[in-house]
């Protein structure tokens, strides 16, 4: 098993004998990159060098294959330097599954750049003690191993910056080697408590290190939040005896911060509040028809009030959007902000800086297209005529809302602009503010969406929205556990104003349900749109959009009436959020497992943390079983491995479920029923044995 600790200060030292060197100084002139003791595949790492990511809290897996010909024993350590320059040192533990892969796992606590090394070396306690154990059954070589371990026993005693006990009991080990006898030698080179002292200081030779590494540590809520989007001008809109509509202000909006924050959300995202541009404006459903009094898509940014530094009139000024922020702060809320990097016809970039767009031979601009759809209201930008023109500007835009108070930008298809650009402005940002966080919302090809995590952002949407079979998501959640977690975050959203899925379309209350309890506990960072627990499920005819969208009208919800009604998923949405504060498992992201059940359309995986993590003491476990079709009730047997939370096959086990509060005595091997019209989602608790 891999070793497992928190970060404290290292009792390790390094292996004495000999100094650590990479491979290029311990093979000079030999013709040779390979070190004395080899160090290959380091994880974590990221493709094309940039650096590893973590959050402060991230329980890390270190890991690397390491070897050395023949017999003898080898050690690994892990060493980290934090972003003030002090150093711990960690030792890994072999897999023992013929890989060759050491590894160890370390919980993380400062935001900033860490830098990371392996080390390996021959470790010749450990040599001589496996030789030494073998040879006494065997009843060879007594004499010579006895005097062999004496010298090496007597050797560390001497050694003084081991502690004064430890000194003793090597010198009493040594002792025992005299006279020689195969039971003193077996009695010496098995015993445990010589074995844990050259563990945490070990004698060696031949050592090699891996060049520093580094990973990049952000705050907390890039890697663990819940999101809720919603649109302000909805928010406290009025419809007049006339049919006109008043718009919702950011005084208006402020009055939904308490549902929102008392449903457990972290991280409230607005949609552009900018100005919205008049020329093609669309029409409600996207259509190029507008009536009087549609508020057009704010995604159509820029008008004769301004451009992406400026606040529509409608939603109020820049004084009331500060109060709004700090309002949104009081109720225990971030306020993100959508970065949409693309300009309204009527943009004030349109005729200050034409060169920013694509000029078309008739000499028209060229609107946005991905077709099937068409943005006639929207021009994108062109980045290759005035690439420092176009960069200085959007930087000075994203650090005009930080100076308001902005920390998080959800960034509006990235992967329509340079990645250069992303790379560049990302860093140039958090060199300014480390604590600003970008969601890269770019529902694209996988490599694109990788090298988008890679270069920068700190969290990403995913493709979890269509990902609903159980084949899908146990592919799809493993990947970004394991495959990518070294820098890509999944945000995994369950709709956007963009997107209503079929699954949700069609498969009603138990739908909802269904997805909101898998994305609150498969990974720690999810998202809702507004009217999610409104269950609004009807689409525009041949589209994934919700019918009458949000983008192009103002909506009217009846919050507190529909959750008196019993008609609101908003008590489920805020247990799930309650559920995942008190259990630091949901709050990592690399610790995913699956188990097996005898149905296709039942889906089991657990979170697994180990007790020295948690900081309670105890270890954490949830299961979560989960009915995939919201159309039937499911009878079946779940297979677990239970080993993963330290229970035998056949021991028993309580589970609670935290939705329901019913208790169970589990097995590896247990019948479940799940009712998709009543409760479709077992979320369990491993109750800790006594």
């Amino acid at each position: 098993m891999a070793a497992r600790t928190a970060l404290e200060p290292a009792a390790l030292r390094s292996p004495a004998r000999i100094p650590l060197r990479s491979a290029a100084e311990t093979d000079a002139g030999q013709g040779a990159r390979t070190g004395r003791i080899p160090l290959f595949d380091p994880s974590p790492r990221v493709p094309h060098g940039h650096p590893a990511k973590a959050f402060t809290g991230e329980v890390v897996p270190f890991s690397i294959v390491c070897f050395r010909e023949g017999h003898d024993r080898i050690g690994v350590h892990l060493r980290l330097k934090d972003p003030a320059g002090a150093e711990t040192l960690h030792r890994l533990s072999a897999l023992e599954d013929g890989s060759d892969r050491w590894r160890t796992e370390i919980a993380i606590d400062r935001t900033g750049e860490w830098q990371y090394r392996f080390e390996g070396f021959a470790d010749d306690f450990a040599t001589w003690a496996h030789a030494a154990a073998v040879k006494a059954e065997a009843n060879v070589d007594i004499e010579v191993m006895c005097a062999l371990g004496e010298t090496l026993l007597t050797s560390a005693a001497a050694e003084k910056d081991r502690p004064a006990t430890e000194r003793t009991l090597l010198r009493a080990a040594a002792k025992r080697l005299r006279p020689a006898g195969a039971a003193a030698l077996t009695a010496v080179a098995t015993d445990d408590a010589v074995a844990d002292a050259f563990t945490a200081r070990p004698i060696a030779s031949l050592g090699s290190s891996t060049p520093w590494l580094t990973l990049a540590v952000d705050r907390r809520l890039a890697g663990v939040g819940a999101w809720y989007e919603f649109f302000p001008r909805s928010e406290g809109a009025v419809r007049r005896k006339d049919g006109t509509i008043k718009s919702g202000t950011f005084t208006t909006a402020a009055k939904r911060l308490p549902g929102v924050a008392g449903m457990g959300f972290d991280v409230l995202y607005l949609v552009p509040i900018h100005p919205i541009g008049t020329t093609n404006r669309k029409g409600r459903n996207n259509t190029l028809v507008t009536e009087p009094g549609d508020p057009g898509s704010p995604y159509a940014i820029g008008s004769a009030d301004g451009g992406h530094d400026a606040i529509h009139p409608e939603l109020g000024t820049e004084k009331d959007f500060r109060a709004f922020v700090r309002a949104a702060q009081k109720q225990g809320l971030e306020v993100a902000l959508d970065l949409a990097l693309q300009a309204s016809p009527d943009h004030p970039w349109v005729t200050e800086h034409p060169e920013w767009f694509t000029t078309l031979p008739d000499g028209t601009i060229a609107y946005a297209e991905n077709p099937p759809k068409k943005y006639q209201d929207i021009y994108p930008l062109n980045f290759d005529n005035d690439p420092a023109g176009i960069s200085a500007e959007m930087l000075r835009v994203v650090m005009h809302w930080v100076g308001l108070g902005v920390k998080i930008f959800r960034v509006d298809n990235p992967h329509t602009k340079p990645l250069r650009f992303w790379e560049w402005l990302i860093a140039e940002v958090n060199a300014a503010d480390p604590d600003v966080i970008f969601l890269a919302e770019a529902f694209t090809r996988p490599a694109v969406m990788r090298a988008l995590a890679a270069v920068g952002f700190q969290q990403s949407y995913s493709y979890f929205t269509w990902r609903n079979t159980k084949a899908e998501l146990e592919e799809f959640l493993g990947s970004v556990s394991h495959e990518t977690s070294d820098y890509m975050r999944p945000n995994l959203f369950v709709n956007t104003h963009d997107i209503l899925t079929e699954y949700l379309q069609f498969g009603g209350r138990a739908a909802y349900r269904i997805r909101a309890c898998i994305a609150a506990t498969a990974a720690p960072v999810w998202g809702v749109y507004a009217g999610y627990e409104l269950i609004e499920n009807v689409a525009r005819p041949g589209s994934e959009e919700n019918i009458d969208n949000e983008k192009y009208e103002f909506k009217f919800r009846d919050w507190d009436g529909a959750e008196e009604r019993g008609e609101s998923l908003a008590p489920l949405l805020r247990r799930l959020n309650e559920i995942r504060r008190a259990h630091p498992a949901l709050q990592q992201l690399r610790n995913i497992s699956f188990h097996w059940s005898d149905d296709d359309s039942v889906l089991v995986y657990s979170k697994h943390l180990d007790a020295a993590f948690t900081g309670t003491g105890a270890a954490d476990t949830i299961i979560v079983v989960a009915n995939l079709d919201p159309h039937s009730v499911r009878e079946t047997t779940v297979h677990l491995d239970t080993r993963i939370w330290g229970v035998e096959p056949g021991e028993t086990f309580e589970v609670e479920d935290l939705l329901t509060g019913a208790v169970w005595t589990w097995t590896d091997h247990d019948y479940v029923r799940l009712d998709a019209f009543a409760e479709p989602v077992h979320i369990l608790k491993v109750k800790e044995r006594s």
